[in-house]
Formats: structure tokens, sequence, C-alpha cells
């Protein structure tokens, strides 16, 4: 297994689905950038509850990182041109909303940003 972290933007909305035995688990995509003018779609599927309600808590073309388990794929395109991706299960989701209410939490109860 390879562990994960990765930057991007949203693409989409993040769905919230029901597996077979009715557990919840929420289903993104996120776009992130490699390297020069390319991009590389990532699969991302969340189990885990913080994770769930932090990637249905954003909208698209929001940026995040995920972190969690990377299992890279292949996949080819409608003109024939075999393309990267990966899939991550997701065990972390940061975003900007994330820190904002991180820090206002911490001023709430007094103690600096910066600690």
């Amino acid at each position: 297994m390879i562990e994960g972290l990765v930057t991007g933007t949203l693409v989409g909305l993040a769905e919230e689905r029901q597996g077979k035995n009715g557990s919840a688990f929420v289903v993104a995509r996120v776009k992130a950038a490699p390297g020069e003018g390319e991009s590389l779609i990532v699969n991302v599927i969340a189990f885990a509850a913080e994770a769930r309600a932090a990637l249905l808590a954003l909208d698209e073309g929001d940026t995040l990182a995920v972190s969690g388990a990377l299992t890279p794929k292949v996949w080819t395109d409608k003109q024939g041109n075999t393309r990267p991706a990966l899939d991550l299960v997701a065990s972390q989701v940061l975003s900007v909303y994330h820190v904002e209410r991180k820090r206002s939490a911490l001023a709430d109860t007094g103690v600096p940003p910066e600690a």
C-alpha cells in the first residue's frame, strides 16, 4: 500500500452513496497538477465520517488536500489515449474552511493561532 498526500481542486461535487451493507461513503474527483501543463484525476472515496463530511462541505473548484491509501491506475480516453489516474481511499481531508474553523475555535479559547 502507498500512503499519499494529494492537493488539488474538486471536480464536480462530492456524492454520498450507500454500500450494499448500508454503510455510507462519499466519492469525489480531485484534479491535481503533477507537472507543467498536465493534470491528473484522482478518484477519491471516503468511508471515515470526518472525511465524508469534509468532502460534502466543499463546492466544485474548491482547493483541498486529501491523504490516504493510493492505488495507481491507467484509463483510456475517447480518442484512445492512455492516461494515468490515481484511486485514493481518504483518511483525512483538509481545506481552507477547516483551517479557518480551527483558527476561529482557537481564538474563542484564547489560544493564539501560532500555537
